[in-house]
């Protein structure tokens, strides 16, 4: 490593608690900027709204959703990432049984955290 690689690596600005780096020009923001100041691009989602995402892109509501509509077929656990579950959901969808626990499950995750929805399913 070179003196002036170490010299830059050694001037970055550390982060502190409250601040995150700009996706496309990773210049320091504040954590609860929407846009960065100096590209003005639109960071992402904030944690505890409606559109909070897991790092895989999976939704909590957008599972709760497909829980209630259509968690008779298993759809939910093929959006979760859950196949075998959701193979065994259409399997038995004729016995309505299926449905029945999609629904428990819908409430189970329109009631649960973001960072609990994370933890399981991220």
């Amino acid at each position: 490593m070179s003196d002036t690689s170490t010299a830059a690596v050694m001037a970055a600005p550390t982060l502190g608690a409250s601040q995150k780096y700009c996706h496309a020009c990773a210049s320091v923001l504040d954590a609860r900027a929407e846009l960065c100041p100096k590209c003005g691009v639109r960071q992402h989602g904030q944690h505890g709204g409606l559109a909070a995402t897991t790092p895989s892109g999976r939704s909590r509501i957008a599972a709760a959703l497909f829980a209630l509509l259509l968690g008779g077929l298993g759809v939910h656990k093929f959006y979760l990432g859950q196949v075998g579950q959701g193979v065994f959901y259409l399997l038995f969808c004729w016995t309505f049984i299926p449905a029945l626990i999609a629904f428990v499950e819908a409430i189970v995750l329109l009631t649960q955290s973001d960072q609990a929805f994370a933890a399981k399913y991220g």
